[in-house]
């Protein structure tokens, strides 16, 4: 690909496959790294835009603490920048205050992993926002429960709330949608006031992680009726999820009419999830981002949680391929470096479990109803704009295409100069 001009751009650095959080956490970096690996092999990246932190930090915009200071406490951030693991017994007080439990430890270079995963989704605003793509990917992001002045459920920095954040200087209205099996808490906090964007989320609710999102949290002030909160018992199947999915998405865009979607596309809401309690097949999760693309409205998709191994790279493959429209094959390359973690199917798809079903047609039809009583309640594509102080003047026009010929010379000359040094 010789200049920036697919229609989808997809974000993927090297270095975010070798965090770790540690050997006994659930939350694995290296999920993204195989899900690269799969994406490469099955022939996709020939068809999108492929950037990297460097890319992002050179040429879109740099992303840094003033960046994360947009959302996130001064103090808060301050402490990821200087925290390790050798030095984290100076530093009891502020952790205890800023909730780095269990959950949440401390990483070894931990401001790099905020700046790694937030470049993909502060990236990919840029590039939607200047109508160079349709559709932007970062799997590396979508870490929804990061507050502004807390860690929570594994996520330190709020790169969907950064993202949106970028959205909001070129667009009135932002659409945030969330079908990680927990309740995207920390992005609906952050927008409960606002009328310019609505938060969506769909997920289990009563007795798990992490406890919000009940139905009748709706917003507040302007924000009323702008959070919308699907709760859902165990069980989830594809069935369901397409039975309440299109009609409240349906009600959202004739009634809020985003400019741009956010979709969180959390994989432990699939069968068989570690940590989850749903019966997704990865085709049930797939449907929510091919019915969100019949709108023909910009889309940024981010990762989110997704704790069976094997099985997060083959959703976000297998979404990758829906966002390009370019089939792909069920069994898994021979060439991935990691097809030993996909036996003993060696397939993409996978069948999902007996479990039950136990949200019944009744439950989950209340809730529609509900729901789009609520939706009833706003105006039409109506937000309160400040024009003179958020406007599309605001950002500065990138020659993309220039760009990115110039930043893929600059890569192969690098890689000849390294491979000339190996053989010395």
């Amino acid at each position: 690909m010789n200049l920036f001009k697919q229609k989808v751009t997809y974000y993927y650095d090297e270095e975010f496959g070798t965090f770790n959080y540690s050997t006994t956490h659930p939350m694995k970096p290296l999920r993204v790294a195989i899900t690269d690996d799969l994406v490469g092999h099955y022939g996709l990246k020939q068809y999108m835009n492929c950037i990297d932190q460097s890319f992002v930090q050179t040429y879109i915009k740099r992303v840094d603490e003033d960046v994360l200071t947009q959302f996130h406490s001064y103090e808060y951030i301050d402490l990821i920048k200087i925290i390790t693991p050798e030095n984290k017994c100076q530093y009891e007080d502020q952790l205890y205050r800023f909730n780095f439990m269990e959950d949440c430890p401390v990483l070894d270079r931990l401001f790099d992993f905020c700046l790694c995963q937030t470049s993909g989704s502060v990236g990919a605003a840029c590039v939607i926002a200047d109508q160079k793509s349709n559709i932007a990917i970062n799997w590396s992001g979508g870490l929804h429960h990061a507050k502004q002045s807390e860690a929570s459920g594994f996520c330190y920095v709020n790169d969907c709330v950064l993202g949106i954040l970028e959205l909001l200087k070129t667009y009135q209205r932002v659409l945030y949608v969330d079908i990680d099996i927990h309740h995207g808490d920390g992005v609906e906090e952050a927008f409960y006031l606002t009328d310019r964007v609505m938060t969506c989320s769909f997920h289990k609710f009563k007795e798990y992680f992490p406890g919000t999102g009940h139905i009748d949290d709706v917003g507040h002030d302007k924000g009323k009726y702008y959070a919308v909160n699907f709760p859902l018992n165990e069980g989830l199947n594809d069935d369901s999820i397409q039975y309440i999915f299109k009609p409240v998405i349906d009600k959202i865009m004739e009634n809020f009419r985003p400019d741009v979607v956010m979709l969180q596309g959390g994989t432990d809401s699939l069968s068989g999830d570690r940590l989850g309690c749903f019966n997704l097949s990865i085709k049930g999760h797939g449907t929510c981002i091919e019915y969100l693309k019949k709108f023909n409205v910009p889309i940024i998709m981010v990762g989110g949680g997704g704790y069976t191994l094997r099985n997060v790279p083959r959703c976000w493959t297998y979404e990758t391929s829906l966002a390009l429209n370019v089939p792909i094959q069920d069994n898994i390359p021979d060439e991935s470096d990691y097809k030993v973690y996909f036996g003993p199917e060696y397939k993409l798809h996978l069948p999902i479990s007996n479990m039950e079903e136990q949200n019944s047609k009744d439950y989950l039809e209340k809730n529609i109803v509900q729901i789009l009583e609520n939706l009833k309640q706003i105006n039409p594509g109506c937000a309160q704009i400040d024009h003179h102080a958020i406007g599309k003047e605001s950002r500065q026009k990138v020659d993309y295409q220039e760009l990115f010929s110039e930043y893929r010379d600059n890569r192969e000359e690098m890689q000849i100069e390294q491979n000339q040094d190996q053989q010395e």
